[in-house]
């Protein structure tokens, strides 16, 4: 299936590295026009420069004004932004004794108040025009959360029942609202555990986690890149409300 952007502009945060660069780099090159949001301004440049048609703007998402002053930005270059990609977030995990109240605020902050904002940001030129996609990366854990997995898999959940509830309330203005469930999948966080760990061999460090899963192997971040530039994508225009797991069906749960 040939997945044409052509005439879109998509504005993915978290964009300088792992899931939300393969997201950029899939969409730019299936047309798009593509704005990466991220903290650190020096690997931003660096991976916009290798993208045609990417704009870096070197923003945290859970400072409002820069996160209004990114999206004006954004749409003063562009017109619209079509699809808004919420990929920005991090693992924060340990035992129920560290869940304290400022760090659970800290991940809520990060996965679901700043993606909501961002939303709603966004939300006025696609009524407008009528069509729109939102994709919030959430994580499997969000489903079947285990032991020592707060906060994330807290404000993950609390990720996928968002895109439950926007996707009821956006449909009239065919704006389609998905989440897309990260199982496992290499990224750097997987690269800093190697380096962690003292052994010298990656794919042997990698294979007890890939025995668990179904297909014995983790996923390329090209792989669930290819799931999210389909959702975003006029091929998925009858696919709203789902959290899809991209998982080598490691979740129980669908």
């Amino acid at each position: 299936m040939q997945i044409d952007l052509t005439g879109r502009t998509a504005l993915i945060t978290g964009a300088s590295k792992g899931l939300g660069l393969a997201m950029a780099r899939r969409m730019a090159a299936s047309g798009a026009r593509v704005v990466m949001l991220a903290r650190g301004r020096g690997d931003l440049e660096s991976a916009a420069a290798e993208i045609a048609a990417a704009h870096p703007i070197a923003c945290d998402i859970t400072d409002a004004a820069a996160r209004d002053a990114a999206v004006a930005e954004a749409l003063d270059r562009f017109g619209t932004i079509d699809i808004l990609v919420n990929n920005a977030g991090s693992s924060q995990r340990g035992p129920v004794e560290d869940a304290t109240r400022d760090r659970m605020i800290e991940d809520m902050d990060l996965k679901l108040h700043a993606p909501l904002a961002l939303t709603r940001a966004v939300l006025p030129g696609m009524k407008a025009q009528h069509w729109g996609r939102v994709l919030n990366v959430t994580a499997i854990v969000g489903k079947t959360p285990d032991g020592g997995s707060l906060p994330t898999s807290v404000s993950r959940g609390a990720g996928i029942t968002l895109t439950k509830a926007l996707s009821k309330e956006l449909a009239p203005w065919n704006v389609l609202v998905n989440a897309l469930c990260v199982g496992k999948i290499k990224s750097g966080q997987w690269e800093r555990r190697f380096a962690a760990s003292g052994q010298d061999d990656y794919e042997a460090f990698l294979k007890p986690t890939a025995d668990k899963v179904p297909l014995k192997r983790l996923g390329e971040a090209e792989e669930f890149a290819n799931v999210a530039c389909f959702l975003a994508s006029d091929a998925a225009s009858y696919v709203t409300g789902t959290a899809i797991n991209v998982d080598g069906g490691l979740c129980a749960v669908t």
